[in-house]
């Protein structure tokens, strides 16, 4: 399949690495300048666009015209949403991704706005950590790809690698996606300014050797 994965964050670089990983031909847009010089350094060259994806001729550029989908992963909605409509309704994309930051926005990710799927991390996170679960203790939630890959959550102690970090800072983190994160009786959907804290409830996506991260 030929993907267009708009946003080159922590979340979109690691979507591009699986794809490409899984034999699917990617090209990831990218507008912030930070982000470009470490896209540059993962991915080929012709795999990475700079600018803004709410520009057609970006679009093009990044070959919209014949993608098969498109996933929008920034980590501002107003712009995954502008991106939906243009790709859907100008340029006929057979399937379209959105990610929702804020959840107050996720009544707007609709087939009219040009959604076809919409990934809610809020909702993800409400969905599973449940009152049931220990959270005294890092439980394993799901494995994927035969096991390398799991999702995990994991209370953040003092002794934790990640506590008390800005998730930019966090070297560590290049196989782990940090989902969301539950502190009391708030979800928050993680960026690069979020801190983590102590007693922090984290949901990540991560390799096998993850664990350590949360030890």
């Amino acid at each position: 399949m030929k993907v267009i994965v708009v946003g080159g964050g922590q979340v979109g670089t690691y979507i591009a690495k699986a794809l490409i990983d899984s034999g699917n031909t990617v090209t990831v847009i990218e507008k912030r300048a930070a982000s470009l010089t470490q896209l540059q350094t993962l991915f080929p060259i012709d795999c990475v666009i700079a600018g803004d994806s709410t520009n057609p001729k970006v679009l093009e550029q990044a070959g919209i015209v014949d993608a098969d989908v498109i996933a929008l992963v920034t980590g501002a909605d107003e712009m995954n949403l502008v991106t939906s409509t243009i790709a859907k309704f100008e340029y006929g994309v057979p399937r379209v991704i959105g990610r929702v930051n804020n959840p107050k926005n996720e009544w707007l990710f609709t087939a009219e706005m040009g959604i076809d799927i919409k990934v809610s991390q809020a909702n993800l996170l409400a969905n599973i950590i449940i009152d049931q679960i220990d959270l005294d203790h890092m439980v394993t939630l799901m494995r994927l790809n035969q096991g390398d890959n799991s999702i995990v959550q994991a209370t953040i102690t003092q002794h934790s690698k990640l506590a008390n970090h800005y998730i930019r800072d966090i070297s560590a983190l290049n196989d782990t996606v940090i989902i969301a994160i539950k502190r009391g009786n708030e979800t928050i959907i993680p960026k690069g300014d979020t801190l983590i804290k102590v007693n922090d409830h984290v949901l990540a996506y991560t390799g096998i050797d993850g664990g350590q991260l949360f030890a």
